[in-house]
């Protein structure tokens, strides 16, 4: 029989080639990479697919239509994401306030020249299918909220709403001629104390009424007559638009979303990758994958582990001078160091032949001293047996080596 050739099996296999570690390790950094990019930004790309009542939403509520609307008859158009500060612009500001807008959000902006407010009118739920869709629920605003809303432009306000559908016709502020409007489902008028009507409709009630607090300020009343599923019918955007014209002035129209909570954020995140701090990040980026590159290749000679218990005559030097070390006996080593220095000395000038006993060596190395011009070797041994501390030791040391050399002509 022949034998079986073994095969390798799936187990003896590496379980990742060293190409799909690259490629997942690259796969991480650009997905860690766009997570920061789309976090720091996450503030400017938010709002298309709400569906609120702002100028970023193109739900029926929203007031998309009404920008694109204003752009295609060349009139300047700013969303605008940044709270106010500083000096006021004095351009025609629209804010467009939702359900969960309080009085407290409009008091910023009543020092504007120009200040358009849209007051709301739907409640609505959003599509679980659809998103960036809503259906309607009801009508919700009543005079007891509009007072509570619009309390720093007037002491009260009343809120009619018509019932039913119907084409009311609004008198125009730039016109004497009323405007028929399209169809508009439960038409929202403003009247009280403290409103001057603008623009009314045929039965009296305002549909665009001003502030006597602050002249500066116009309230529209109905926001369909602005929002999408408003300027879808042209009559009705027609009337938006002339409320516009007359507002604005010649001048360009600004629609705040930072009332509906899309401010435009500067944070850390942000400063990093825009102009000036782009450079620093991108060069901190350039020295990471630099640095991940060098680490891939082996540098340098393989460092062998070491023995845990090492061998051989230095090991038990090194050991022996460890326990001097730890029980403080350095200065201890100072004689007989001066005496290995002097056996060394008569070994290499040649008197270890002529000296047979330390005395007769002393004595010989003593004549050698006087000849070389050198101190005397008594001299020595007594500077190492006052030695008391380790820098004591060193000098020793330091001495007796200059010494040898001075006595046997080494070369430094």
């Amino acid at each position: 029989m022949s034998e079986a050739v073994l095969q390798p099996t799936s187990a003896n296999r590496e379980a990742f080639s060293p190409r799909t570690i690259v490629a997942l390790v690259l796969v991480s950094i650009i997905a860690a990479a766009g997570f920061g990019i789309l976090a720091a930004y996450a503030p400017e790309l938010r709002g298309a697919s709400d569906p609120g009542a702002h100028a970023l939403s193109s739900s029926a509520i929203g007031y998309r239509g009404a920008t694109v609307m204003l752009k295609a008859l060349d009139t300047p158009v700013v969303i605008s994401r940044t709270p106010p500060r500083g000096r006021a612009p004095q351009t025609l500001t629209v804010l467009t306030p939702d359900v969960g807008t309080v009085s407290a959000d409009l008091t910023p902006f009543l020092a504007y020249p120009r200040l358009l407010i849209v007051l709301p009118k739907w409640l609505t739920r959003q599509q679980p299918l659809h998103p960036g869709y809503v259906d309607k629920v009801t009508a919700f605003q009543s005079g007891a909220g509009a007072t509570a809303f619009l309390k720093a432009l007037a002491p009260r306000t009343d809120v009619w709403l018509r019932r039913g559908e119907s084409r009311p016709a609004m008198s125009s502020p730039a016109s004497q001629h009323p405007l028929a409007l399209g169809l508009i489902d439960r038409l929202q008028t403003l009247t009280g104390d403290g409103w001057i009507p603008v623009a009314t409709d045929e039965q009296g009630r305002g549909i665009l009424v001003e502030s006597r607090l602050h002249p500066n300020v116009l309230v529209l009343a109905d926001p369909d007559l602005l929002n999408n599923q408003g300027v879808a019918d042209f009559a009705t955007a027609r009337g938006g638009i002339a409320i516009l014209d007359w507002l604005r002035g010649g001048e360009g129209v600004i629609f705040d979303v930072t009332i509906n909570g899309f401010v435009r954020g500067h944070g850390i995140g942000r400063t990093l990758l825009e102009p000036p701090w782009l450079a620093f990040t991108l060069a901190g980026a350039a020295t990471a994958v630099l640095m991940g590159l060098h680490a891939l290749a082996r540098f340098g000679p393989v460092r062998r582990r070491e023995r845990a218990f090492a061998l051989g005559k230095r090991a038990l030097v090194d050991n022996s001078a460890g326990l001097v070390r730890m029980a403080g006996r350095e200065a201890e080593l100072a004689p007989a160091y001066a005496t290995l220095t002097k056996a060394l000395i008569a070994r290499r000038a040649g008197g270890t032949a002529r000296a047979a006993t330390a005395g007769e060596t002393d004595r010989w190395l003593a004549d050698l001293a006087r000849l070389r011009a050198a101190d005397p070797p008594e001299m020595l041994s007594a500077q190492a047996a006052r030695a008391e501390s380790r820098d004591d030791l060193i000098a020793v040391g330091r001495r007796l080596y200059s010494w040898r050399l001075e006595m046997t002509r080494e070369r430094r």
